[in-house]
């Protein structure tokens, strides 16, 4: 049977491939940069990758047979990517609750994008910041509000002792500095 004639696998088209679920009943908390970011990212695929990709199957269709058109296989399948993740984004930015840290400057409890140093008990100094799940990144220092460590730093104050269950075992960290942005001056 000719590949034109198969059905693709329906995990295909499964949006669950990029980021953890959130956790039942809770909201998508982000930070203003991180939804500028995903909004910026979004109307890059409708308005500038999407329509370059339909341009490329559009001119490979015509060329003929398509079961050996290399051009037209892997646009179709790109668009298919591009498309997964329109939809992907677009629920997510849907149900953001974007939460601005900066409204807690010079706060020093720990909350939703906080920057937390903290020490363990061997007197390892680490900083992490406290963001929504579409946007941390961990080479920078991030971690997701709903992570192990940043629940068990939220609420507590510089000074403070918490008990966080590492994969190790029960570990203790003191807090050492919490910080916000400054709010931004507006002219």
């Amino acid at each position: 049977m000719s590949k034109a004639f198969t059905k693709e696998s329906a995990g295909d088209d499964e949006d669950d491939l990029a980021l953890p679920p959130l956790p039942a009943g809770s909201k998508n908390y982000i930070t203003p940069e991180g939804y500028q970011r995903l909004r910026n990212e979004l109307i890059n695929l409708i308005d500038s990758e999407r329509p370059k990709v339909v341009e490329i199957v559009h001119w490979a269709a015509s060329n003929g047979d398509r079961s050996e058109n290399g051009d037209y296989l892997y646009g179709k399948k790109r668009l298919r990517e591009i498309d997964r993740r329109i939809r992907f984004l677009t629920k997510r930015l849907d149900i953001a609750e974007v939460a601005d840290p900066s409204l807690h400057h010079g706060n020093d409890q720990v909350f939703f994008g906080a920057t937390v140093t903290y020490e363990n008990q061997a007197g390892v100094e680490r900083t992490v910041t406290i963001k929504g799940i579409d946007e941390v990144d961990n080479l920078k220092g991030e971690v997701s509000w709903i992570s192990p460590i940043a629940r068990a730093l939220l609420k507590s104050r510089e000074g403070d002792e918490v008990q966080f269950m590492a994969p190790g075992g029960l570990e203790r960290l003191e807090i050492i500095q919490v910080s916000y942005p400054k709010p931004a001056t507006s002219h």
